[in-house]
């Protein structure tokens, strides 16, 4: 099935999703680095993808080629576990011999303005990515751009204040910079995201729905969340 050019694969269970997502992760790092010589993978966080980073870091690949971003990011301090990037290391990162210099957390800890700053010229010259990782809320968001909210239409960074969700400041992509990529993979699991893929299959303008559109991606959803 299609929504505005989106196609969506629907898959037994949040286990079977991850097997098949992290496979195509390692083969579109393949794809990159035999054609550019590195893989640039924006990852996304929430719980849906930590299965996939799980298997990943059981799996062999050539990480000294591996260059590995966030698509947004929480304002607290650099350990606290409500870090997406804290989360991906523990289950992943601190596991493999990345080498130093490869993973690239947003520095969120310094504020969200300053930190957007900073990221937009760290990835500015790297785009297009290989691939952008993301996932969906149960109220339709991705990466951190919450509907009700605006949507910068400049830019590839954006601070953002009164999230609906703690912590409210945050650190996001925009969509400019999330579309910015040769492949996307949307992750939805869960009957609580039943409601708002509805609404997204229906033509809701829900920011996942924006997102994935202008990237072309593809959604990959599990049996519970497809209802």
């Amino acid at each position: 099935m299609s929504v505005s050019g989106v196609g969506f694969q629907v898959h037994e269970s949040p286990e079977a999703l991850a097997e098949v997502v992290a496979s195509r992760v390692l083969a579109a790092a393949q794809r990159a680095i035999a054609a550019r010589g590195r893989f640039t993978l924006v990852l996304a966080g929430g719980g849906t993808p930590l299965r996939v980073y799980e298997r990943l870091a059981t799996s062999p690949a050539d990480w000294s080629r591996w260059h590995l971003f966030h698509g947004d990011e929480r304002c607290l301090p650099p350990e606290d576990r409500q870090r997406n990037s804290r989360a991906i290391a523990a289950c992943w990162l601190d596991r493999i011999a990345l080498p130093p210099g490869q993973h690239h957390p947003i520095p969120a800890e310094l504020g969200a303005e300053e930190a957007a700053h900073r990221y937009a010229a760290l990835i500015a010259p790297l785009l297009p990515f290989d691939l952008v990782l993301l996932g969906m809320g149960e109220d339709g968001h991705t990466a951190s751009l919450f509907p009700g909210h605006a949507l910068a239409q400049t830019g590839l960074t954006m601070a953002v204040h009164e999230a609906p969700k703690p912590p409210p400041d945050r650190v996001t992509l925009t969509p400019a910079a999330l579309s910015a990529t040769r492949e996307a993979l949307v992750l939805v699991t869960g009957a609580g995201k039943r409601e708002a893929l509805a609404r997204w299959r229906a033509g809701d303008g829900l920011p996942v729905a924006s997102v994935a559109a202008a990237a072309g991606a593809e959604v990959l959803v599990d049996a519970a969340a497809w209802g």
